[in-house]
């Protein structure tokens, strides 16, 4: 698949682009990122690990209130990453949506890049109250989940906060996650569409690493496709297969 070919699917040409979800927003963001060929930044309104070097970002990090000053010098760099300080060690604190707007105007850029959600490395989640944090221009938003969560039972190994993808699936304690339960959060305005209304969005089922997780996943994304019109397709993914991140587009 063409660069070009994978901003389109991904609606990751242009705007604000955010990803929500678990298992697997950054690697998401970072392939984007690294294929875009245009004037783009990477940032966070959550806290985020610290930009990779391999990504080629001009890095700026500074408080809040001095990030415009601060990234004035390097407005023409063609990749931006911007970022608050954190006193967690290899971390950059989240900023606010709304400087998340204004950076991306001031800077003119192509496309903004963001993680708008928090899962600590989990991989499956539902949002709580406050979240994700989408700034108000927010173009599309990829809600990402694992393949590795199916088949697995529910505990807070597999899934972040597993109290509020209880209350979005009906799953309890110990209970195994199938794809019907991936699919209930997939199409839920309380799991994986909060605050997406109006908004292009892209579900991803990332970590797709092998015959049996393709077939669960598949599973769970014609299980979604059945029950909304909010997407047209989810895709199937391996986001640390640089070559070849997609493995599959299961379509309507």
């Amino acid at each position: 698949m063409t660069n070009d070919a994978l901003l389109e699917l991904f609606r990751a040409r242009e705007g604000i682009i955010c990803a929500v979800g678990a298992g697997g927003k950054k690697s998401t963001l970072y392939n984007l990122v690294a294929r875009h060929p245009g004037r783009v930044a990477l940032t966070a309104t959550v806290f985020m690990t610290r930009f990779p070097e391999h990504l080629g970002l001009t890095p700026v990090v500074a408080e809040e209130s001095e990030l415009a000053t601060a990234i004035a010098p390097h407005a023409h760099a063609s990749k931006l990453g911007f970022a608050a300080p954190s006193a967690k060690p290899d971390r950059y604190a989240g900023i606010e949506p709304e400087l998340v707007s204004q950076l991306h105007a001031q800077t003119g850029r192509d496309a903004t890049f963001v993680k708008a959600d928090g899962a600590r490395m989990r991989w499956i989640k539902a949002p709580r109250e406050g979240e994700p944090v989408l700034p108000a221009d927010c173009s599309t938003v990829i809600c990402v989940s694992s393949a590795h969560a199916l088949h697995e039972p529910l505990s807070d190994r597999v899934a972040h906060r597993p109290e509020h993808l209880q209350a979005v699936t009906g799953l309890q304690p110990g209970e195994i996650i199938e794809p019907e339960h991936l699919a209930r959060l997939m199409v839920s305005d309380s799991g994986m569409l909060k605050g997406s209304s109006g908004r292009a969005v892209v579900p991803v089922i990332n970590m797709v690493d092998d015959a049996r997780r393709e077939g669960l996943a598949r599973s769970a994304a014609e299980l979604a496709l059945a029950e909304t019109n909010r997407f047209e397709r989810v895709i199937l993914a391996s986001m640390r297969t640089p070559n070849q991140p997609v493995v599959a587009v299961v379509e309507r």
